[in-house]
């Protein structure tokens, strides 16, 4: 059985994406996930995106990362996603629903409401999550927030100066993270501008992170680090557009791009 996919990338955040919508496809196991993404014998990419009908919305987005684990969303996957359907759509994902519509050369994505209570995140146990009382090394007092994934995140005056690779795996893994976490770490640039890098649960580095972009956002307007309620988030990918709404929904927007397509036999990956 050769099954079609899509080579698909935002901001060099990149996605093999499997169209199960109209023609059902077999159950995608772990282990199958993991040898799809493997950049040396399989398709390769940071994460398998795969679409489903859905009773609740226009199609389900399903979440896999390198390592084999499903995950509740991914804001550069929406984008892709939206440019591939090709007009605006409701998409079912299990972090909720979401909304998105192709722009030039993009998409805007409504990615919901951010959740900030201990439990929503979740911690182990409960703790203020504007300013946790937490530090690794010199990372220290991070804010914590749900965007239908978990994230903290950590404002610091150098970003260059943080060894993510190291601390990343080491936090994302604490114990006071039961579901692990994403980990951010960010400097800001001026009243609008932030720069950041995340180490990603279940990726490692990647180049670019939407959710990391919307919960930093969120909690830099937070902590009132930025001005007003939008930010331009710089990654090493690329720049996103962030704005937390008066209504409470967070609107991302920024370029997607198709690389290429092709065949696999599930076989092979099975």
């Amino acid at each position: 059985m050769r099954v079609p996919f899509v080579k698909m990338h935002g901001l060099g955040n990149d996605f093999v994406v499997l169209d199960g919508r109209s023609e059902p496809l077999p159950p995608v196991s772990a282990r199958q996930a993991a040898a799809l993404a493997d950049r040396r014998t399989g398709i390769g990419c940071d994460q398998l995106i795969v679409l489903e009908p859905s009773n609740i919305a226009d199609f389900r987005m399903r979440i896999f990362n390198p390592d084999g684990s499903e995950v509740e969303a991914c804001g550069n996957a929406s984008r892709a996603v939206a440019l591939l359907h090709g007009s605006a759509a409701r998409v079912e994902t299990s972090g909720g629903t979401i909304a998105l519509a192709p722009t030039d050369g993009g998409a805007r994505v409504d990615m919901g409401e951010p959740r900030f209570s201990w439990e929503s995140i979740p911690l182990a146990y409960a703790m203020d999550t504007l300013t946790m009382p937490a530090s690794w090394e010199d990372l220290e007092t991070p804010s914590a927030v749900s965007v239908g994934n978990p994230h903290v995140v950590f404002f610091v005056p150098d970003l260059e100066q943080v060894p993510l690779e190291r601390l990343g795996p080491e936090i994302e893994r604490d114990p006071l993270f039961p579901e692990r976490i994403n980990v951010n770490v960010a400097q800001i640039t001026g009243p609008n501008s932030i720069l950041l890098k995340v180490w990603e649960r279940g990726a490692g580095l990647t180049r670019a992170c939407g959710t990391g972009a919307c919960a930093t956002t969120v909690a830099a307007i937070r902590r009132r680090l930025i001005a007003g309620r939008s930010a331009s988030v710089t990654l090493p990918g690329g720049k996103l557009e962030i704005e937390w709404t008066d209504a409470n929904r967070i609107i991302m927007t920024g370029p997607a791009a198709e690389s290429f397509r092709g065949t696999f036999d599930w076989a092979t990956f099975a």
